[in-house]
């Protein structure tokens, strides 16, 4: 098997496992009881929360545990939208977003809130100027995605955070920053609040925080106890904490190593496919190498994923999570509809080798003329 989906999700590491494992044998005590299990389980649960604060050079108050990031989203857009809605009801976000962010932004607007578009330039960077324009007095928040999920495109964060505060200081400044940690260095005091999934950074699936600043006041979506945290009541997940921890400190180890191992992938397959007369590379100087969006001429990209499956070797068609077959990603750089419908994104990992993607190429070149030829015939 050959994996190249690995901004849709990625395999939980041995190590993060073995955390998991452990915390769920070791530990069985609901870190809110009083009585000595639960005092262990607790004490467990503030290491790993120390640590990752320690990673992430935020204070432990700013955490909020979150069972990933369409949560995390949602609290955020939501809980400032209802604790701010007196100053104002204008939210700015990008057109490179992840579905979450829009799904929440049409509840939004059901409420009374004007979500306003900020464009981006040629490059896919948000256009600095059009920002400037669009933060308003009454803007409340602004939300921009560190790295686009479909191709790739990074944002300068700090830059961004200088426009917005200039404009009007009282603007909170959310990013959803999943598919950058741990890939390419993030500093979490270039914003205010910022989303992410461990599953995108080989931890398991239903975990994942929101940063939140602590000047940053928000009306909780879950109501309970609050003896954890009252902006997320619930019994804590321990298991799922001590394994995110695990899987933060693995995927900021040697990151800029990492990175240049990737791009020299990204490279290679880059300079195989662009021989190809019929394929489009979807890329900016701004994608980082992990993502590579490509589009095809002719074929259908569910027909082409589903012919490299039969090999297996696992692609995917924009966002793993996007309903329909329109990259609006690929719209939104390129204004070309035909490009956008025709989409397939290829993920790359430090741990994917040049083997495999020998292999790839070796099998796309052969699925990719079997499947024009058959096309030929047909016409």
């Amino acid at each position: 098997m050959i994996y190249l989906d690995y901004s849709a999700t990625t395999p939980v590491s041995y190590d993060v496992l073995e955390s998991y494992n452990k915390a769920t044998k070791d530990y069985m005590g609901n870190a809110n009881s009083i009585h000595s299990l639960g005092v262990k389980s607790k004490v467990l649960l503030n290491s790993a929360t120390k640590q990752i604060c320690e990673l992430l050079s935020i204070n432990e108050d700013e955490l909020i545990y979150t069972s990933g990031a369409t949560e995390s989203n949602n609290m955020a857009l939501k809980g400032v939208a209802l604790a701010y809605q007196n100053r104002g009801k204008n939210i700015v976000v990008s057109k490179l977003e992840h579905p979450s962010i829009y799904k929440i932004c049409e509840f939004l607007e059901t409420q009374g809130f004007e979500i306003t578009y900020v464009d981006n330039d040629s490059d896919g960077l948000i256009d600095f100027e059009d920002l400037r324009n669009k933060v308003r007095s009454d803007t409340i928040l602004v939300s921009i995605c560190a790295v686009n999920s479909e191709v790739g495109i990074r944002q300068p964060l700090k830059t961004l955070r200088q426009i917005i505060k200039k404009e009007n200081v009282d603007t909170i400044f959310h990013s959803d920053i999943t598919q950058a940690i741990g890939k390419v260095p993030v500093n979490l005091h270039d914003v205010d609040m910022a989303s992410m999934s461990g599953h995108k950074i080989f931890g398991p699936k239903g975990i994942g925080f929101l940063y939140k600043n602590s000047k940053v006041r928000l009306i909780p979506l879950i109501h309970g106890s609050g003896k954890f945290n009252d902006l997320r009541s619930g019994t804590p997940p321990l298991p799922l904490i001590v394994a995110l921890s695990k899987a933060i400190r693995i995927a900021l180890k040697d990151i800029e190593s990492k990175e240049v191992s990737v791009k020299k992938l990204n490279d290679r397959i880059c300079d195989n496919l662009s021989k190809y007369e019929g394929i489009i590379l979807n890329k900016t100087k701004y994608s980082i190498p992990h993502i590579l969006n490509i589009s095809l001429s002719n074929i259908r990209p569910e027909t082409f994923i589903h012919a490299m499956e039969e090999e297996e070797i696992y692609l995917s068609t924009n966002t793993a999570c996007a309903s329909g077959d329109l990259s609006t990603s690929v719209m939104a750089l390129f204004n070309d509809k035909d490009r956008a419908t025709s989409s397939i994104r290829i993920s790359l990992s430090y741990v994917t080798t040049n083997e495999e993607v020998s292999k790839f190429l070796s099998i796309f070149k052969t699925k990719y003329e079997e499947l024009n030829n058959l096309k030929s015939k047909e016409n």
